[in-house]
């Protein structure tokens, strides 16, 4: 008796079958996003230029220790706290119109051992090898904060008439640009810049301690 020949299996569904369930946990899968700083570093400059002088009490310093503890101007500091200090320090005018340093649009106490100028306060900040990470997070994003809440207010003081519905002017014109950014608005720009120009985020960090 002749044996039967084994019918061929159409391989064809299985492929598209195959290929569908490909794309769908293409679509589903969820990706897992590190986190970060966005921070524009500076163009490379080979000149040769001395480091300006910086007065004590245009510097504020910031450490955190590789047990997350907190010191500002080399005092113990909670988290809730730091925000509002560094404002305070950055807002305080205290130049004097002779010295060529007074801010007219600081609200600060204008003390006389804390910054002169909004231009003219540096940050300082440092950490241990072994500080959490975490920490440092939180850290950073404090300090930056109490930048934007200073740019946020002179943004308002210059610019609401022409975000009048927004809730933050200097965030809706961030949106603006980061919308329109194929299309150069130069005035926005503009705009943009003398806000940074009256709050320079000038943020330093320092190498971690070794030990």
């Amino acid at each position: 008796m002749a044996k039967r020949a084994a019918p061929e299996v159409n391989a064809g569904s299985m492929a598209d079958i195959a290929f569908l369930l490909l794309i769908f946990f293409l679509v589903t899968t969820t990706i897992e996003k590190d986190k970060g700083l966005l921070r524009s570093l500076p163009p490379i400059d080979d000149s040769v230029v001395e480091p300006p002088i910086i007065k004590q009490k245009n510097l504020f310093t910031v450490q955190i220790g590789r047990d997350g503890r907190l010191l500002v101007e080399d005092e113990i500091m909670e988290m809730k706290d730091l925000r509002q200090a560094a404002i305070d320090f950055l807002d305080n005018g205290g130049g004097t119109n002779a010295a060529g340093e007074s801010c007219t649009y600081c609200k600060g106490e204008r003390l006389s051992d804390s910054s002169d100028h909004p231009d003219k306060a540096i940050i300082s900040m440092k950490h241990d090898r072994e500080t959490p990470y975490e920490q440092y997070m939180d850290v950073q994003n404090e300090l930056v904060a109490a930048y934007n809440i200073l740019r946020e207010r002179e943004a308002e003081r210059l610019y609401r008439k022409y975000y009048p519905n927004a809730d933050k002017v200097f965030t809706a014109m961030l949106e603006e640009k980061e919308k329109n950014q194929f299309n150069k608005d130069e005035v926005l720009n503009e705009r943009i810049d003398a806000v940074k120009k009256l709050i320079p985020m000038k943020l330093s960090e320092a190498e971690p301690d070794k030990n």
